[in-house]
């Protein structure tokens, strides 16, 4: 996977992101759990 550097600390993450435009508030009311959720997920899985 592609890296890239964020920050000037050095510290690399993976170029591919989750898009959250789907998850907020401009498309109607919004469950803030339901919408954490995957990154909950993400930060478990690594």
């Amino acid at each position: 996977m592609e890296q890239r550097t964020l920050g000037n600390e050095g510290l690399t993450v993976g170029a591919q992101t989750l898009g959250r435009m789907g998850m907020s508030a401009f498309y109607g009311t919004t469950d803030e759990a339901e919408s954490l959720a995957p990154e909950h997920l993400g930060t478990l899985d690594g």
